[in-house]
């Protein structure tokens, strides 16, 4: 007969483990506590990151403790909201790495379901400076609405949905796009991030002079209108409704954050099981080879094909290819093609520019040419391998040339005549774009120059290092230099532009865009001739140069 087996009464009970969510929480806070002790200046950056904020966010609830009984308060409430839930919504993209703890990829291998996944990465979202911030502004702005018991009392339910679907709402973006942002396209539209933000302060600079303009908060009710039912906004809108006793529509406001924080949290759940379940591309066998090959594949297709023959055609195609793949050249050209029009365009729109800004436009495109070399990096050797001459090197910054031009010269004569329309100026049209050819040749010619005898490395291994260390003086000497060097050189034209105005000569303006285009052609062919035989001499120098790390 077999005795059963008895467990002592005193027997050691197995302690609980402990929750998937308090496990993420503790692997957040010990990460974020070693990496602040791995470097002093990593903690300095932390600590001033986190008072800076703190002093933003008081500064902040303070203004909106202001609006506190205003009659337009909900408009710049609700409209502070959505921005700053659009911000949510796109910085992920634009910073993929940010927080790197929360990498659904780095969890892909681990035995874990879906949903407590979520709630668990949830709640580890909430640590941060972002939140902390997010939190602070959602308070001040219920403060500013709030009104009675009722409107405490939906406060208190708002501030907390808002951030929850703020943070729902960027780990759903960025869980959905996890594949694009760990790839080249992900590190692209990291680099272009400096660019969002410089654009994003123009566009709030511009709107707060119309505000201005418009006569106080009473401009934005329309807008505000539409969004205080876009969540997270309407939660916070369900406050003011609360508190002035519409509680039918407070309820419904509330249901939509309510129902957008349901849905975001059902698409990152989505996601996530998506990318727990499917195979990752590096795993999967490469596509068969086509079967027939295009002769014409080796010149590529589409405009490569217009692209003339020989060295030259082979030049530019690799100069157009650098500016569509390569992350920092195509970050360099996207800042100056969007800087060289907002300067212009947007003091046109505020009526205190001049059609002469748009000069501006060339002499930021004209800065591309500047150090030609650094974007080959090490590779630069097979360059050097094609020059035996003076002749070769001429020819090699000749096609580099073009490539540019290709793109600045219709982009010059866009920005002139757009920023000419919106002033209605259109007579000093012609003076303007032809003062702009001649400075787009000169920035070409001392670009030349540069390229031969300043060459600095661009490393590759970090999106926000543009210079190898050591050379930034170099790279500053180059700019600068050059683009003092390119004014001086446009010296007789303006004196010319400034003559004609001197003696009222307005109807002999016109001459200066043939005679602008006429000089920026002499002065870029002279220049190009004057930088090759430094380029040809100085081969080994540019290889070291643009090869540091």
């Amino acid at each position: 007969m077999t005795t059963p087996v008895t467990t002592p009464v005193n027997a050691p009970v197995s302690p609980r483990s402990p929750s998937l969510t308090t496990v993420f929480v503790r692997l957040k806070l010990s990460l974020l506590a070693n990496g602040l002790r791995q470097s002093s200046g990593r903690t300095a950056v932390f600590v001033t990151s986190l008072v800076l904020t703190v002093l933003f966010a008081a500064g902040l609830m303070l203004g909106l403790l202001v609006l506190r009984g205003h009659g337009h308060a909900l408009s710049p409430v609700v409209l502070l909201i959505g921005l700053l839930a659009l911000g949510w919504a796109t910085m992920p993209l634009f910073f993929p790495s940010g927080d790197e703890t929360l990498d659904p990829t780095r969890l892909v291998m681990l035995p874990l379901r879906p949903r407590p996944l979520v709630r668990a990465l949830l709640v580890t979202s909430l640590v941060g400076i972002g939140p902390l911030f997010t939190l602070c502004l959602a308070v001040g702005c219920a403060l500013a609405l709030a009104h009675g018991a009722a409107g405490v009392l939906v406060s208190v339910v708002a501030v907390p949905l808002t951030l929850l679907v703020c943070v729902a709402l960027a780990r759903a973006v960025a869980a959905g796009n996890i594949r694009l942002l760990t790839s080249r396209k992900g590190r692209d539209l990291a680099v272009l991030s400096g660019l969002v933000i410089a654009v994003g302060i123009q566009l709030v600079n511009f709107g707060t002079q119309r505000l201005t303009e418009a006569g106080g908060l009473a401009a934005l009710d329309p807008a505000a209108q539409i969004v205080q039912w876009l969540p997270p906004a309407s939660a916070l809108a369900a406050v003011d409704a609360a508190s002035k006793g519409a509680y039918a529509t407070a309820a419904v406001q509330l249901a939509l954050s309510g129902a957008a924080l349901a849905g975001c949290l059902r698409l990152w759940q989505g996601s996530l099981t998506k990318l727990m379940t499917s195979p990752d591309g590096s795993t999967l066998a490469a596509a068969a080879e086509p079967t027939r090959k295009d002769p014409a594949a080796g010149r590529g297709g589409g405009l490569h094909a217009l692209l003339p023959d020989g060295r030259t055609g082979t030049v530019m195609q690799r100069s157009l290819r650098y500016v569509w793949r390569d992350p920092k050249t195509k970050a360099a050209w996207t800042t100056s093609l969007a800087i060289g029009l907002i300067v212009p365009l947007f003091n046109a729109l505020q009526g205190t520019g001049s059609v002469y800004l748009a000069c501006f436009a060339a002499g930021m495109l004209g800065v591309q040419m500047y150090n030609q070399f650094g974007q080959d990096t090490s590779a630069f050797w097979m360059v050097a391998l094609t020059i035996s001459s003076p002749r070769d090197a001429y020819e090699e910054l000749r096609a580099r040339a073009l490539a540019l031009l290709l793109v600045t010269l219709p982009y010059t004569v866009f920005v002139v005549v757009l920023t000419a329309a919106l002033l209605g100026d259109w007579a000093v049209l012609p003076e303007v774009l032809g003062l702009s050819l001649a400075l787009l040749g000169a920035m070409l010619a001392t670009g030349a120059v540069a390229s031969a005898r300043f060459p600095y490395s661009i490393p590759q291994d970090s999106a926000y290092k543009n210079v190898a260390p050591g050379q930034g003086a170099i790279a500053w000497m180059s700019i600068l230099g050059g683009m003092v060097a390119g004014m001086l050189l446009c010296a007789p034209l303006i004196a010319a532009a400034i003559w004609l105005h001197a003696t009222g000569a307005e109807g002999a303006r016109w001459l200066l865009l043939p005679a602008g285009a006429a000089y920026g052609a002499l002065i870029g062919w002279a220049g190009l001739r004057l930088a090759a035989p430094q380029t040809a001499k100085r081969l080994p120098e540019i290889l070291t140069a643009v090869s540091k790390v």
